[in-house]
């Protein structure tokens, strides 16, 4: 692939320390251990000639096609869209759930473990924490969806943070496992009981169904954020306290600070009130730039170098940012759509460079698995 195309994001001395990266995790979840009985039964069922990246892929695909049904029949979180687009989206985000899950017990089971798809895995889980926005009709209240919709970025980013100062992912009792299982919940929900059975008044209680949801987001949010910041705030592991690529340990801070801050001065700004009339291609657009910051994130970790804040992730957000300075010259619907745009291609770009770029350097391949013969450097 052309080299313009497709840049290689990482330098020699980088791809020398992701040689030498090894896995460190630690914590278990409320529901990992009987999940794990599905799981285990579940790889039993893949080919072993099936590569655990393909596997992971897949799931991803499945989940964003089922969230674009969604999006399309929804685009502001306040239509009623059919009940078997939030089926199909319950469906979707339950296969890759467990093929996400399964992808390191396939990799051990073909031997065919690496730093690639280490990487891969997490990068998926970037974008996958995109969806799941339009659970319970919560597009007619925009500071909740704007809350909502971030979140769930924010805490994926808080995660891969406090692995880069701590050296090791840690899992909370309430985690990923249980966030998808309860938004598959909702989903199912409303699949049967249409968006207006968020609406149902609750007897005794006096307030709508949807408020439980929203205090879930809110107690995992103050949760999550507390058990992170304890890990960075309490010193790392490189020198002085710092990152495992001996940097401060706030300094990813600045990244992921930039983005939410100009995400909500544009939303608060906009003449047109650009978030409250397109909602989700908001949240997508800034969604795939956070993406990209959490993949880098990763990488930052993994070959222990310092996390660089200048990005092309930023020109979406900064096209917005500067068109409501020039009294939103373009409008902004449109302004929006290229951001969009823009940061997908650089996304794509990003995701598609490092991971031939490090499958080259492994000499293995992405999406199957290496031949025995061949030379693979784990």
């Amino acid at each position: 692939m052309p080299q313009c195309a497709c840049p290689e994001p990482l330098s020699a001395v980088q791809l020398k320390r992701l040689e030498e990266h090894k896995y460190s995790a630690a914590g278990r979840s409320l529901f990992e251990p009987p999940c794990q009985i599905y799981w285990n039964w579940l790889v039993q069922q893949i080919p072993t000639w099936v590569a655990p990246n393909t596997l992971t892929i897949i799931g991803l695909l499945i989940n964003i096609l089922t969230t674009v049904i969604l999006v399309y029949y929804s685009p502001t979180a306040t239509e009623e869209a059919p009940g078997w687009a939030f089926f199909l989206s319950a469906l979707g985000l339950f296969i890759y759930q467990s093929l996400d899950a399964i992808d390191g017990k396939q990799a051990r089971r073909t031997n065919s473990s690496s730093a690639l798809g280490e990487l891969f895995d997490h990068g998926c889980d970037a974008v996958s924490t995109v969806t799941g926005l339009l659970v319970c009709g919560i597009g007619t209240y925009p500071y909740w969806m704007f809350f909502c919709g971030f979140v769930g970025m924010f805490m994926f980013f808080c995660a891969q943070w406090q692995t880069y100062v701590s050296g090791t992912l840690r899992f909370g009792l309430v985690d990923v496992t249980e966030v998808q299982i309860a938004i598959i919940i909702m989903y199912l929900m409303t699949a049967f009981g249409g968006v207006s059975l968020w609406e149902t008044r609750v007897p005794v209680l006096g307030v709508n169904l949807q408020t439980f949801p929203i205090l879930g987001i809110i107690g995992g949010f103050l949760y999550s954020t507390y058990n992170y910041f304890y890990v960075i705030l309490n010193g790392g592991v490189g020198k002085n306290g710092s990152t495992v690529a001996d940097t401060s340990v706030l300094s990813p801070g600045l990244h992921i600070g930039l983005i939410l801050s100009l995400a909500f001065i544009i939303f608060k700004k906009s003449s047109s009130q650009v978030f409250e009339h397109h909602p989700c291609l908001y949240i997508l657009t800034f969604g795939m730039v956070i993406a990209k910051i959490s993949n880098k994130l990763v990488v930052a970790h993994m070959t222990k170098s310092e996390l660089h804040l200048p990005d092309t992730a930023f020109i979406g957000p900064g096209l917005l940012f500067l068109n409501q300075y020039f009294n939103s010259y373009i409008d902004e619907h449109i302004v929006l759509w290229i951001a969009m745009v823009l940061s997908l291609v650089d996304l794509l770009r990003y995701c598609t460079g490092l991971c031939l770029q490090i499958a080259s350097h492994l000499r293995i391949r992405v999406f199957s698995i290496t031949p025995q013969g061949h030379t693979h450097r784990d």
